[in-house]
């Protein structure tokens, strides 16, 4: 017996409004760069997601008004601009932007199957930012953005070959948000391809969190609550929105370091450090790395190639990323970086940003040096998962980001 996915009457937007309505989802911005997003735009998700840039500015984002506010969002955007189906139906969801396409079953999940590690996670929650979106679905009784999930394409190829079927019609939802990502949408009504995809997932050992820990943490929070107060496992609130891609077409991008100062040392008494485990190149280009430990290196207005000497050779998942090994050979023993979770000398960009976003930091002062690293891969993060593990700090970057409010679950 595999993972459970469960159609729903999705709340959704006015197709036309479609557009206008997605948002990209609320953690990946702050409140004046929502703020500044939303502006002009009515209907924009953030209104419902970050409810706080409708409130004045010195506004507790955690504040009861900002889930109340929210709550009032949400219904005046499902009276002006959205509607929700009048049947339960599957949704294919597909991306098109940064050199790919990848496409995905928008459905519920299960939280009872979440508890018991059918859906794999690699990565720590924390209990504040749980309270948060806790006291935010609770208060507008929706999830409101979906979960990113992932499943071994190995593992079944009906429901890859379900969804090409589907996206051969024409999409309901076919926009290209401001990022340049194409968003398209389509709707599985017809019972017998439902039924398909239910039997398929069922033959599915195990999903896996790629994005949105906290979100799956706080679908699965309240649904243990609302169990207590009334039990009753068909219930909406023991599911929760999700769209699940086979890992084969995920990208994951580069989460690099940038340091503020080499641990007392002078530029080259740091590089002479590095050479125990490293071999150091200087370049003449900008540093990408094209393999696993492989290191680009930025110090002084100058790029560097760092090759490790002695890779890994282990049965430990976490052992082998390119991050931890970055961590055991170079931060730790030559910065003196040994808790990166909370050492305030070392931030994280994401590869987003480009190695000019690692060049500005530097060259601007305000970081010594800067390290670009390679990817880690979705076979790596859920060799991760399945180890029962946790990945260290800032170590997957998903593009393109699924957006908020195009589908909304309600209780």
């Amino acid at each position: 017996m595999g993972v459970t996915v469960r159609p729903f009457m999705a709340v959704r937007p006015q197709p036309k409004l479609a557009s206008a309505v997605a948002a990209l989802p609320y953690d990946v911005m702050n409140t004046e760069e929502a703020r500044e997003m939303a502006a002009g735009n009515e209907y924009s998700f953030l209104r419902v997601d970050k409810a706080e840039i409708d409130l004045p500015p010195e506004t507790d984002q955690y504040s009861p008004q900002v889930y109340a506010k929210a709550k009032e969002n949400l219904q005046w955007l499902i009276k002006n601009a959205m509607q929700q189906d009048e049947q339960p139906n599957f949704y294919v969801y597909r991306l098109t932007g940064y050199g790919q396409t990848q496409t995905g079953l928008a459905a519920c999940v299960s939280a009872a199957e979440y508890e018991r590690g059918l859906i794999k996670r690699h990565e720590f929650t924390r209990p504040d930012k749980e309270r948060d979106r806790v006291n935010h679905v609770e208060a507008t009784e929706a999830h409101t953005g979906p979960i990113f999930l992932a499943y071994r394409s190995g593992d079944s190829k009906k429901p890859a070959e379900i969804m090409a079927d589907v996206v051969k019609s024409a999409p309901e939802y076919d926009f290209t948000a401001e990022d340049s990502v194409r968003h398209e949408l389509w709707v599985i009504s017809n019972a017998e391809t439902q039924n398909a995809l239910v039997a398929a997932f069922a033959q599915i050992p195990a999903l896996y969190i790629a994005d949105g820990h906290h979100r799956n943490a706080t679908a699965a929070i309240v649904a243990k609550k609302r169990e207590e107060v009334a039990p009753n496992p068909n219930a909406e609130h023991n599911f929760y929105l999700a769209v699940i891609f086979p890992h084969d077409e995920l990208a994951i991008l580069d989460y690099n370091r940038v340091v503020t100062d080499l641990n007392g040392k002078d530029n080259a008494a740091f590089i002479s450090a590095l050479e125990a485990d490293w071999q150091v190149e200087k370049s003449a280009a900008p540093v990408k790395p094209s393999r696993k430990y492989e290191v680009g290196m930025y110090l002084a207005n100058s790029w560097y190639r760092l090759t490790l000497k002695n890779p890994p050779n282990s049965a430990d998942a976490i052992a082998n990323l390119d991050c931890s090994v970055l961590q055991n050979t170079l931060l730790a023993p030559v910065l003196g970086i040994t808790d990166p979770r909370a050492d305030k000398r070392i931030d994280f960009v994401g590869g987003i940003r480009g190695l000019e976003g690692l060049e500005i930091r530097v060259n601007s002062g305000e970081m010594a040096v800067a390290f670009a690293l390679f990817p880690t891969s979705m076979d790596e993060l859920m060799a991760v998962a399945d180890a029962n593990q946790i990945m260290p700090p800032k170590s997957t970057w998903f593009e393109p980001k699924l957006r908020s409010g195009l589908l909304v679950h309600l209780f």
